[in-house]
């Protein structure tokens, strides 16, 4: 049963309050959140559990006023989802959303770059930028064979370095510049991959490996230069980066060898060789050819510490069965670590796709950022609390169901008969479902909610 497996996850909660109404409290706003219909506002939530005749203040400062770290509500989904993981590693993929805003008096939003605008113009939106990482549960190494799936562990907001004004003194122009190298995307990343290392270590997986994978924003110095124990990191690079290997001359104090190259041109050495792996991607597994280069040099990165680089040839597909053969883009991926297998880095960074997956689920099913909060707390804790509480509902698909559609789902339409993995929206409709069937548990938790309710509630 969904709705029993869910609760039994966020029941972790009751350390993370202080009080055991608090508790209960979060825990309401939590299935109200999952299965309210319309706009996922705070009202809505409050609407669906019944209680929009009764005072809301208190579910509001619960977000506001009451004493919770973010951190400790993904906690206990963290422990779950590595505990699912028999590999030696436990890839955390990391990347970077923005979440639209509205309101002119939220002090941590701020006109930043639209990521879905064009190269050729670009548009600002007005927003506030989140750090998500998720753990990649490697699904296809089950007997199904089901596509990974990305749960999330930390959501962390990352406002921007607010910019003096036209009377800035010479001071606010040292403090701003100061203000940008201490607090950025980049370190922001680093203080977050340490958390997890130190939360992995005391949950009792210090044996495990850390894998951080990243998109092309996060290959820079700040990030890849970050050295810790059982910490490793591969990213995405760019084509052109200036590469090298150590000098082989004995007789002068150079380090570097004078000769450079880039990724671009290994692709394009023929002395290379092309070889041949096997990984799971877009529901069956695939031949991926690729090239290695072992103890390569970044200097303007990495400096001194060697990294490995792999290109991954452009892939051939075609649109239609009688189109001509299109080829897709070659990446060209850095890692830190000198020893796991190349087939292991490339899936895992095959399987970083499904946090851009999240993200859409986050925004478009759940809603996440839509709920009308303003106060500095609730600004960063409202969102964090909503993808916590996805991520628990994600991992009670995954254990109840192997992450796989039961008989008790909603049928699917005719155009998706042969999709067999659980997307959001049957984790939500099932568990919609089970909350208003089950009166016993709707009065444990404090709801009140019937099929006829819900509907009218969302159309007011």
């Amino acid at each position: 049963m969904l709705l029993q497996i869910f609760l039994e996850i966020i029941s972790g909660w009751t350390d993370t309050f202080a009080q055991e109404r608090t508790y209960k409290r979060a825990v309401r706003h939590a299935v109200s959140a999952m299965c309210s219909m319309g706009r996922r506002t705070l009202s809505r939530s409050i609407a669906f559990s019944g209680r929009d005749q009764l005072d809301w203040s208190a579910d509001y400062r619960l977000h506001s006023r009451c004493e919770w770290s973010r951190s400790s509500l993904f906690r206990p989904i963290l422990k779950r989802a590595c505990a699912l993981i028999d590999e030696t590693y436990i890839a955390v993929a990391f990347d970077d959303t923005k979440l639209h805003k509205t309101g002119k008096k939220i002090k941590s939003a701020s006109w930043q770059r639209d990521p879905m605008s064009p190269p050729f113009n670009v548009n600002l939106v007005w927003g506030i930028r989140f750090l998500q990482a998720t753990v990649l549960l490697p699904l296809y190494r089950n007997k199904i064979e089901s596509p990974p799936r990305s749960i999330p562990v930390q959501f962390t907001e990352v406002p921007c370095v607010k910019k003096p004004g036209k009377k800035a003194t010479e001071a606010d122009w040292i403090q701003f510049r100061k203000a940008q190298k201490e607090k950025n995307l980049s370190t922001e990343f680093v203080r977050n991959l340490r958390s997890i290392r130190d939360e992995l270590d005391m949950q009792g997986f210090y044996d495990k490996k850390l894998l951080a994978v990243v998109d092309g924003s996060f290959c820079n110095r700040v990030c890849m230069a970050y050295d810790a124990q059982r910490t490793e990191i591969i990213a995405r690079t760019r084509k052109d980066a200036r590469l090298s290997f150590k000098s082989s001359c004995t007789t002068s104090r150079r380090y570097y060898s004078t000769d450079t190259f880039t990724p671009e041109q290994v692709r394009q050495n023929d002395s290379v060789v092309w070889q041949t792996i096997k990984i799971y991607h877009g529901g069956q597994w695939r031949e991926v050819r690729f090239k290695e280069v072992n103890n390569v040099l970044w200097r303007t990165g990495t400096k001194r510490r060697p990294m490995r680089l792999i290109v991954i040839a452009p892939t051939p597909y075609r649109l239609t069965k009688n189109k001509k053969l299109y080829y897709r883009s070659p990446a060209y991926l850095l890692t830190t670590d000198l020893e796991a297998s190349v087939e292991l880095l490339t899936q895992k960074y095959f399987d970083r796709w499904q946090i851009e997956v999240n993200h859409r689920e986050e925004k478009d099913t759940l809603g996440v950022g839509e709920a009308q909060v303003r106060s500095e707390k609730s600004v960063p804790r409202q969102p964090a609390f909503v993808v916590a509480t996805y991520a628990a509902l994600l991992l009670a698909g995954v254990i109840g169901c192997q992450d796989q559609r039961q008989a008790e789902f909603t049928p699917l339409p005719k155009w998706r008969k042969f999709s067999k993995r659980l997307s959001c929206l049957d984790l939500v409709t099932q568990l919609r479902r089970e909350v208003v069937d089950n009166p016993k548990i709707q009065g444990e938790i404090g709801i009140q909610a019937t099929a006829i309710s819900t509907v009218l509630q969302s159309a007011a």
